[in-house]
Parts: C-alpha cells; sequence; structure tokens
C-alpha cells in the first residue's frame, strides 16, 4: 500500500482549496502525495449549480465575496476571464410593515431612511458613539449581569446589538441579515463568534466608531495586489459565468485522478508509526490508503463519527454543532407578474411581519444570463434554526409558502403559480456559531493534540462564506506543510 503524505476526506470547496495550495507552495522533489476523496459523485459539497431549459440558478450558496484568496484561487486555475461581479450600488432591501425599505449604508442614508425611527437612529448614533451601558452591572442583583453570568459572560446576537445600537436595528437590521447569512437565531448565536469583528471593535474602542478608527490605524499595511487578480471594490459579490461550480469543477481538473469520487470513508484508525489508515467504501469495492496526515473538512456530525473511536473527546464537541433545516426554494415568473423592475441585490425579512420566508435573492437581476428574457428568477430561503417545522413540508407545500409570500412583496395581485426550477431541501444546512462556540473549539483542540497529523477544516471553524473556506483552505495547508517537514527532519535526524 502506497503511503501518502496527505489525504483530504470531502471535495468541497475547503478541501480543494487545501489541496490545490499543498500543491501550489511545493517546493520539495518529488512533489506530495495527495489525495483526495469525495462521498458524492462530483465535486463542490454544498455548492450546487443548475443550467436548464435556458436557466441558471445556485441550490446551495448563491455568491461570493471576493477575497483575496478566492480571487487569487480562481485566477490561479484559470477563471479569470469567467469571473463576474455585481454593481456594488446595487440596493438590500428589508421587508418592513408592508413596504421594502432600502438597507442603509451610508451614514446620510441612515438619516434618511424610513426603516428606523427618529428616536431609534438617534439610539443607534449615542450608541455607535460609544454611550453604552456595560455588559456586566455592578450587582450580582442586576438580570443582565446574571444572564451573562449563565451564559458564561459571553453575550448573544441579540443582547449584543440590543445594547449598542437599541431594539430597532437589531430587529430591523441585524436579525434578518442573521437569517439571510446563517439561518440562524439571534437569541442563541454567540456574538463573538458569529461578529467577531464587530465585537472585536466594541471592546478596542469601547464604541463601534472609535473601535473601527484604532482597528483602521492597527491594520497591518497590505501587501502589494497582484496585479494578474482583478482589483474589487467593498459590497461587491462575485460569480461565474456558468455559476459556483466553475471554480470546484477547475480545481479538481487540476488535480486530475487525484480527485476520488464515490468514495465514503468508513473508518480511520492510527498505526504503530504514526500514520493513518482510511478504509473507504467505493463504487469499485473496498478500499484502503495509508497517509501521513489526514484533513477531514467533512461537516462536525459526520466528523463526529468517524472521530468516535480514536477520540471521545473531539467526537462529543464536534456533536454538539446544531445544522438547522433550510430549503432553498428557486421559482421563475415571467416579469409582467412582477411589480416593476427589480433592481437590486435582493429583500430579507425580519420575523414578525407575518412572512415565512427568510429573504429571496433577485437571481437574475444580479448577474446576467440567468433567465431568457422576458423572465425574472427569484431564489428563495425558507426555515432556518426559528423554523424547523419547514423540514416536515413536501416540495409542493413549501413552494405555496414561498409564492404566498413572494405574492405579498414582489408580485402583483391573483398571479398564476410560478415555474419551479428547484426545492432543494437541506436537512443540515449551515453549522450555527452558538453560545460556548469556542470552548467547543478549544475542546476539539486539545484533543487532537493525542492525534497529530489530523486536521479539521470545515465551514463550523471561523467562518461559513465562501471565502472564509478558501482562507481556511489555505491556511490549513500551510499547517499541514510545516507538519510535514518536521516530521521528514525528525526522521533524517534519527
Amino acid at each position: 500500500m502506497e503511503l501518502l503524505d496527505t489525504l483530504v476526506v470531502g471535495a468541497g470547496i475547503s478541501g480543494l482549496s487545501l489541496a490545490h495550495a499543498l500543491e501550489a507552495e511545493a517546493t520539495s522533489a518529488p512533489p506530495l502525495k495527495i489525495l483526495v476523496a469525495e462521498s458524492q459523485g462530483r465535486v463542490g459539497g454544498n455548492i450546487t449549480t443548475v443550467i436548464a431549459g435556458g436557466f441558471l440558478w445556485e441550490e446551495g450558496p448563491n455568491s461570493f465575496s471576493p477575497t483575496p484568496e478566492l480571487m487569487k484561487l480562481a485566477v490561479d486555475v484559470g477563471l479569470k476571464q469567467e469571473l463576474i461581479l455585481a454593481d456594488r450600488k446595487l440596493p438590500r432591501f428589508v421587508y418592513w410593515q408592508g413596504k421594502l425599505q432600502p438597507v442603509p449604508m451610508t451614514p446620510p442614508a441612515m438619516i434618511q431612511s424610513q426603516l428606523l425611527s427618529f428616536p431609534g437612529k438617534l439610539r443607534a448614533l449615542f450608541g455607535a458613539l460609544g454611550f453604552v451601558a456595560p455588559a456586566m452591572g455592578d450587582s450580582l442583583r442586576d438580570s443582565y449581569a446574571s444572564r451573562l453570568s449563565q451564559q458564561g459572560e459571553e453575550e448573544t446576537v441579540s443582547q449584543f446589538f440590543r445594547r449598542h445600537l437599541g431594539t430597532e436595528v437589531m430587529q430591523r437590521l441585524v436579525e434578518p441579515f442573521v437569517s439571510g447569512v446563517y439561518a440562524g437565531d439571534p437569541q442563541q448565536l454567540s456574538a463573538a463568534a458569529a461578529f467577531g469583528r464587530v465585537t472585536k471593535m466594541a471592546d478596542l474602542g469601547g464604541g463601534l466608531v472609535a473601535g473601527a478608527l484604532l482597528s483602521a490605524r492597527k491594520r497591518p499595511k497590505k501587501m502589494p495586489a497582484d496585479p494578474n487578480v482583478p482589483k474589487t471594490k467593498p459590497g461587491e459579490l462575485g460569480s461565474f459565468k456558468q455559476g459556483l461550480k466553475a471554480l470546484p469543477e477547475a480545481i479538481a481538473a487540476q488535480l486530475g485522478d487525484r480527485v476520488k469520487l464515490n468514495w465514503q470513508l468508513t473508518r480511520l484508525q492510527r498505526t504503530e508509526r504514526e500514520t493513518y489508515i482510511a478504509e473507504f467504501s467505493t463504487s469499485d469495492g473496498p478500499q484502503q490508503v495509508e497517509a501521513r496526515t489526514v484533513v477531514l473538512t467533512t461537516p462536525a456530525y459526520v466528523t463526529a463519527d468517524l472521530l468516535q473511536p480514536l477520540e471521545p473527546q473531539v467526537s462529543s464537541a464536534l456533536q454538539a454543532f446544531t445544522y438547522p433545516t433550510v430549503a432553498s426554494v428557486v421559482l421563475a415568473y415571467p416579469q409582467s407578474d412582477v411589480k416593476g423592475k427589480l433592481v437590486g441585490f435582493g429583500n430579507l425579512i425580519p420575523r414578525g411581519q407575518g412572512i415565512r420566508t427568510l429573504g429571496t435573492i433577485w437571481t437574475s437581476s444580479l448577474f446576467p444570463d440567468r433567465a431568457p428574457a422576458g423572465w425574472q428568477t427569484l431564489t428563495s430561503y425558507i426555515g432556518g434554526a426559528t423554523d424547523s417545522e419547514i423540514g416536515n413540508l413536501d416540495s409542493e407545500q413549501i413552494v405555496r409558502e414561498v409564492h404566498r409570500d413572494l405574492s405579498r412583496i414582489l408580485l402583483k395581485p391573483d398571479v398564476p403559480q410560478p415555474k419551479v426550477l428547484t426545492v432543494k431541501l437541506w436537512k443540515r444546512a449551515i453549522p450555527q456559531y452558538n453560545l460556548g462556540h469556542f470552548d467547543r473549539l478549544q475542546q476539539i483542540e486539545n484533543g487532537l493534540k493525542s492525534l497529530p497529523g489530523v486536521y479539521l477544516c470545515s465551514n463550523y471553524v471561523g467562518g461559513i462564506a465562501l471565502g472564509d473556506c478558501v482562507r481556511r483552505g489555505f491556511e490549513s495547508a500551510l499547517e499541514v506543510r510545516e507538519y510535514l517537514q518536521n516530521q521528514s527532519s525528525d526522521t533524517r535526524s534519527i
């Protein structure tokens, strides 16, 4: 049996980015022996692009923020000419009290916005300037301090933003954002875990404005930009002409036969020489590989089962992550059924507005060539941590719920049923960065010390966005390479 340097389990964007980085950073000869094993019959993980009938839609992630790492990766795998960026000036909307209100993106827009009342704007202004009550009171009888004590001195997203910016900002801006990004419950999500940059700014400056200014001063100078990588601006969203699947497919094409599809990892065991034997169920029958390092990019619940025999402490921490059920519903309507021309990224809906849908991306307004002429494609998300019952509905029932919501927000009265492009029910969609998140990560880190050469690289650590996954893959590749180099040095010195 050939000894691999690195076995990567999972060919989602995290695993493929890591494998690519290991290849790209290779300076030794011969090159590292790498294998990427994927249980599905395709690469990409949750990235699911479908092209049919003149429509192009996504059933998982819909776009990406063009982070430096992701943009460089796209260029490195030959997708520079395939990149498309949405106009960052396109407005975002929140549906509040029966109307679509543009999200204020600048101070003047905030002043003019009808989304917040005048008292709500004042409360947000004073809070942003640092006039904020401390999280911990002076008395143990203080109810807020008591709640924080029960939470391990950790604020929820709801508690943090109510304290800093007031109830209106929390309900009308933060809550719908949380629903759109995490499909989460702001009363359960950890503020420090889900909004790390914001909470650090508040800690640094005593208020968000002062913290932002101090953070900007302390931020290290940017490295000179790679002239081969297209320049982007804050607020832009990206994709590819053939959809997001273009990225994992391009990476996999470069890796070639080092990517194995329909390989389901069934068992992982450690050897006496500190390598790992991985047993797979494949379409060609059982397979075994031995590797010096193993990187598990699988979801927390899958990784928990794999590591239970090796390290129960890590398995227990992984089992504590929750993944709510979310349905991605892509519907197409004749443009004549829509109230006017939709110009914008889409709309989010705060809870309490009588709308079950979490939010809708105006897909064919965001990127070109996503729908035939005369059609409007809308991608809606429904379910999440605050609506677990969505998993009990069938596809037709889910479509009825979404169509009813769209009829109230975006469609003309009494429009007929839409063209249903897909209803994708993700039973376990997005890992929740709930209270205790950092304690769980610490437990995992401590437990992995007994498994040298095993690394976890998935979206329950360090961010759920595609850019986070690419960055984490690059960072994990550096750790793996350093371990392999140190291990080789130790062997030579014997």
